[in-house]
């Protein structure tokens, strides 16, 4: 018997979260959510995936937003 994780973010990529979230709100938009300069100069999904995988709490500022972001799409 299998059990699922209750973990929202089980099984999900960093590059998978920022492509779900740009997808959702746009760089723009995303980089007024979260004010960080990999979202708001030349933003791409390299640029933010190496940053984010450098900086513990814009990574968590990101993975909070996508389970809301999830959560509300339900």
């Amino acid at each position: 018997m299998e059990q699922k994780s209750k973990d929202p973010l089980h099984g999900k990529t960093l590059e998978m979260i920022i492509t779900t979230l740009v997808e959702h709100y746009g760089w723009e938009h995303l980089g007024s959510r979260i004010n960080i300069r990999c979202f708001n100069e030349n933003p791409s999904v390299k640029s933010s995936l190496a940053f984010l995988r450098k900086t513990p709490w814009a990574r968590k500022k990101v993975e909070e937003l996508y389970i809301s972001v999830i959560e509300s799409l339900r």
